[in-house]
């Protein structure tokens, strides 16, 4: 999640319709400047007893933070503490319950987004080893209860802790005891994004069954494959889910800021701290009717904000975010940007991934998002085909997409490389969750302690 550091007086008032709409028109680049950013989260935990250390604790979070900048790394302060770093890789940040994200760069190409995880990787590890600390690349916090875990101490984690029972039973869930992998692409213009949105939506499903990777809660088998996908179907109807009217003719960015809108506020970011208007709304917002700041009217940046509380599977900002996939370990982190890349960045891929989708109706996105939770590569699609069978023709669009891109290393390598992890499990019909839970029943002996030697970065 976004980490405010101003509260942004300096950004404009927002006059009216053409300014809301105008954070999506400016992320409109030419192919040539299009861009690749990858995300990605992971549990930390003690070494020495896997419990997962608080903030302030000797060789917490915090210590974690600090020993982080030797690298170049610029410490970010809400209040006196620090809660994130910036640098040339971008931005390391806390999710609510101390999972360590790195926010990555807009890079030009996979090899080198790869490059910057294995850095973020290789400095995290030696500033773990030097705490006693380890990570682990899950979906789902394996073992922990929500008591067990501890709270960051960011002032937008407060409102949404508060806030999160209100609207569902398992938003506290998400916040606390989940990890993804994301990737962020560009647009060339509003048709350009509607096709991708559409594309990446309807395919959503299908990276979740690939990285599926969380089929454990409190030290059990849960029923799922993942069940960090599951969570979202019961965080805050509000703000998650498959977005229909994506689908619907005549969608485009005002359609998509007439759905934000819609969505209830979390909060406003004021002179260093935020202000909770959970439930208020931004149209009262934009009339100076917001009962958390009346008279007052919102400016780009409180925008910017909103946009960043929304959670479907897809999300627009001045960028698609693709958000259907498990936390996993390192192969994995780079074979989810080159999954949608290869998709997306190619015209004769885009228009080929479109062919696969176009004709599924509501109820069959609907029916594909419930299932795949809980069934992943076994799901069925729409004419019958299995999501293991869709995703063998799905990966080699993609496989294509990234040789059609011809961008390769100092060695000759092209990007196609990096969808070796994934290919394996496509090919097998079997998630990263079942083999999981194969060693769960066989050589853990039911032992989830186990996972911490397997699962380690």
């Amino acid at each position: 999640m976004s980490t405010r550091t101003a509260s942004g007086q300096e950004d404009p008032l927002i006059e009216g319709r053409d300014d809301l709409l105008s954070i999506f028109a400016n992320g409109e680049k030419p192919r040539e400047r299009w861009r690749v950013g990858t995300e990605h989260e992971k549990f930390v935990y003690w070494l020495k007893d896997h419990r997962a250390p608080s903030y302030e604790e000797p060789g917490g979070i915090h210590a974690l933070l600090i020993g982080l900048t030797k690298y170049g790394w610029e410490p970010v302060y809400e209040g006196e503490n620090v809660i994130a770093l910036a640098g040339p890789d971008g931005n390391v940040s806390l999710e609510p319950a101390g999972q360590l994200e790195l926010s990555g760069a807009p890079l030009e190409n996979l090899h080198q987004t790869c490059a910057e995880t294995g850095r973020h990787l290789e400095q995290v590890k030696a500033v773990g080893d030097r705490l006693g600390l380890g990570y682990l690349g899950l979906g789902f916090w394996p073992d922990k209860t929500r008591a067990d875990l501890p709270i960051m101490p960011k002032g937008r984690y407060e409102i949404m802790l508060r806030h999160m029972p209100r609207v569902g039973s398992l938003g506290l869930d998400m916040m606390l005891r989940t990890c993804t992998i994301q990737a962020n692409l560009d647009y060339s213009s509003e048709a350009d994004m509607v096709k991708k949105f559409r594309v990446s939506l309807a395919l959503q499903p299908l990276a979740t069954a690939i990285f599926a990777n969380s089929p454990f809660t409190e030290g059990k088998p849960n029923g799922f494959l993942s069940f960090r996908s599951h969570i979202w179907t019961d965080t805050d109807p509000h703000r998650t889910g498959m977005l229909p009217f994506v689908f619907e003719d005549g969608f485009g960015y005002e359609r998509y800021a007439d759905y934000m809108l819609d969505v209830p506020m979390y909060f406003v970011f004021r002179d260093g701290g935020y202000v909770d208007a959970a439930g208020q709304s931004f149209r009262d917002f934009l009339k100076g009717e917001l009962p958390a700041l009346p008279g007052e009217k919102p400016r780009l940046g409180d925008w910017n904000d909103h946009l960043s509380t929304a959670f479907p599977e897809v999300r627009l900002k001045s960028f698609l975010e693709m958000r259907g996939a498990d936390g996993g370990p390192w192969g994995r982190i780079c074979a989810l940007p080159a999954f949608w890349v290869g998709l997306l960045y190619d015209q004769t891929a885009l228009d080929a991934a479109w062919d696969e989708v176009k004709h599924w109706t509501i109820e069959d996105h609907h029916r594909i998002r419930a299932e795949v939770p809980r069934l992943g590569l076994k799901a069925q699609g729409p004419r019958g085909r299995t999501f293991q069978q869709l995703g063998q023709q799905i990966l080699a669009i993609a496989d294509a997409g990234l040789s059609a891109r011809a961008r390769l290393n100092g060695t000759g390598d092209s990007e196609q490389g990096y969808l070796d992890p994934i290919r394996e499990i496509v090919e097998s019909g079997k998630t990263p969750a079942e083999r999981l839970l194969d060693k769960y029943h066989g050589e853990w002996g039911g032992d989830i302690s186990r996972v911490y030697e397997d699962m380690r970065f």
